[in-house]
């Protein structure tokens, strides 16, 4: 029988783990406790899902454009400490770059293509919190879009949902 300390255990405990209420409360539905209770005695375990991304795979290609380039990779497992931000010392402070700058810039670093982004946007539960608020670009994929002009697809977040756009490389 579950009294007031434990319940206060448990509250201490949800928030040291950052719940939210919506978690909290699937977690009393069904019976996922029931499930709980059998990994603490040993009978079960919990394993985390093992993702993969198709860098080889064909980039998914808006409706009017054409691919320009688009760097293949094989096969990965989908590891979050493989993903690094790039910030051109251009980009300090109030600075800018020319996208197509940029793009020299970084002929000699490991980019990810598109598709890498297509996941994200499949998974957004995976992409980082630090992305929040920030224009993350897959140069490994450059695209001509309807007017002819070269850019890149960008992943962005406004209103907490995650989207892509592009930018045209001659833009800073």
């Amino acid at each position: 029988m579950l009294d007031v300390g434990q319940a206060n255990e448990l509250k201490l405990a949800f928030r040291r783990g950052n719940w939210t209420n919506k978690e909290i409360k699937v977690l009393l539905e069904g019976d996922m406790l029931t499930r709980v209770r059998e990994v603490i005695l040993g009978r079960s375990e919990i394993k985390p899902i093992e993702h993969f991304v198709d860098f080889n795979a064909d980039p998914m290609i808006p409706d009017g454009w054409s691919v320009v380039e688009h760097k293949r990779g094989g096969l990965m497992k989908w590891d979050p400490s493989k993903v690094k931000l790039h910030l051109s010392e251009n980009q300090q402070g109030s600075g800018h770059i020319e996208g197509n700058e940029l793009r020299k810039e970084l002929e000699s670093q490991s980019i990810y293509n598109a598709n890498l982004l297509d996941f994200y946007l499949a998974h957004p539960e995976l992409i980082p919190e630090e992305w929040k608020g920030k224009v993350v670009c897959f140069w490994g994929t450059i695209y001509r879009n309807s007017g002819g002009r070269s850019c890149v697809r960008f992943l962005s977040s406004d209103g907490g949902q995650w989207h892509w756009s592009y930018g045209w490389l001659g833009n800073d």
